[in-house]
């Protein structure tokens, strides 16, 4: 098992360049899947969620070819509709599968979701979804079984607004005849992300961003090349870290666009925000004050960001209020963070932080993805050390996360538990 030890109190400096957004990256790898032809994707994350998918892939008869890092080429002459890898069943895009496979040949057996343990995921509205295109629908030993003789246009109006369902039906309903509409949309950036690589392969999607989308089925797709958006959230947590530690930070490749409401919130509490065209530097030269949030649908604050925000807030002056609406398992390491000296008191969906003058290093364990990447950040701003166990959470993620937090200036690294000579080598090191 391998994990973070980071020495903190090191003010953070310099540039970051973010990666690809991963939660586009799986909508559009499972997209690629609905033509013959070959598909080129640009500018994907080195992740262990999008490797899981792209594996997934191959073993269901896709061609993947990795170009380099970040760049694949996909072409999705299947063998077989039935996803049977274990490793699906930990991940959330899984049920992306199910939308592609039942969009292109009318059928799909798909492990149901897994991913973080941060909250129920739901799939009543894909499925009502996909009945509203006439498709039949079932579970049964831990799989979603979708089927129909021919999937036809529907209207659909989903009774919460979710990202999955919207992007799933979205993908279903391209290749379906006649026209869809589906109402009460999520507007997310990766949703539109999505619909734009299938129109770039000749689907007919408009309104993705809006809460209504319009699609014209068509009868087949073709071959494109297209490139993802910047990670919104990768973004954010940067920013985060450079305000939590002091620190300087420019942040590059991203659509700032995408980042107001946490921009919004940095201003808020005090960190001098400055917007370029496809950068933001995030400065913090003082204490920061306090604030009041409440995660929300795009274009409100994200849920994603939250972990991060409450212990960017728990050095903070004076006290912060943090209401979660959108997952209610979402603050399971705010114990991991009290161990480190964090004064923050959790009523229901609500956390109250009242700030503390420092936080003390300690060992953690990682929960989730974002919260492991927030007690990354607790580490840097605490005094001594800290160890963050499980970071196989964070890498499902963060690609080389604890070296571009090495590129500017944090004092990190990365070791398997069992390695005490490495471990003792570093604490040496860093004094």
């Amino acid at each position: 098992m391998e994990q973070y030890i980071i020495k903190g109190g090191k003010r953070l400096e310099g540039e970051v360049v973010i990666n690809g957004a991963k939660n586009a990256a799986l909508g559009i790898i499972a997209a690629a899947l609905m033509t013959d032809e070959q598909v080129t994707i640009e500018n994907i994350p080195d992740v262990l969620d999008i490797n899981v998918l792209l594996d997934a892939l191959t073993e269901i008869g896709a061609i993947v070819e990795r170009k380099d890092r970040h760049t694949v080429k996909i072409v999705g002459r299947i063998q077989t509709t039935k996803v049977d890898n274990e490793s699906m069943r930990k991940m959330r895009g899984s049920y992306y599968l199910i939308g592609a496979l039942l969009g292109k040949c009318n059928n799909a057996q798909v492990p149901l979701p897994g991913g973080c343990n941060i909250g129920s995921r739901p799939i009543e509205q894909h499925i009502k979804g996909f009945k509203a295109l006439g498709a039949d629908v079932d579970i049964s030993f831990g799989m979603v079984n979708a089927s129909a003789e021919k999937l036809k246009g529907g209207h659909i109006f989903f009774d919460i607004v979710s990202v999955g369902a919207t992007i799933n039906v979205m993908l279903a309903a391209a290749l379906a005849e006649g026209q869809t509409i589906i109402e009460n949309c999520a507007k997310e950036p990766h949703i539109v992300d999505v619909a734009n690589f299938l129109n770039s392969m000749g689907a007919n999607i408009k309104g993705a961003g809006t809460d209504v989308i319009r699609i014209k089925g068509v009868q087949k797709l073709h071959g494109s090349t297209y490139s993802i958006i910047p990670d919104q959230i990768e973004a954010g947590t940067f920013m985060l870290a450079a305000a939590a530690t002091g620190g300087n930070v420019t942040i590059k490749n991203v659509i700032p666009k995408h980042l107001e409401a946490i921009t919004a919130k940095l201003v808020e509490i005090g960190v001098e925000v400055t917007e370029e065209d496809d950068a933001v530097r995030v400065n913090a030269h003082k204490r920061l004050g306090n604030t009041q949030i409440k995660t929300l649908v795009y274009p409100g604050f994200p849920t994603d960001m939250q972990p991060q925000m409450t212990t960017s807030l728990a050095t903070c002056e004076g006290t912060s209020i943090i209401t979660e609406s959108i997952f209610e398992n979402r603050f399971k390491y705010v114990d991991e963070l009290t161990k480190m000296g964090a004064n923050i008191k959790v009523e229901g969906n609500t956390a109250i932080i009242n700030g503390v003058e420092k936080l003390t290093g300690a060992t953690v364990c990682a929960p989730d993805l974002r919260a492991g990447a927030a007690l990354v950040i607790a580490g840097m701003v605490a005094e001594g050390f800290t160890v963050v166990e499980h970071v196989e959470y964070i890498e499902r993620g963060y690609e080389s996360f604890e070296k571009k937090l090495q590129g500017i200036g944090a004092i990190i690294d990365k070791f398997d538990e069992s390695d005490n000579r490495g471990i003792q080598k570093f604490r040496l090191k860093c004094g």
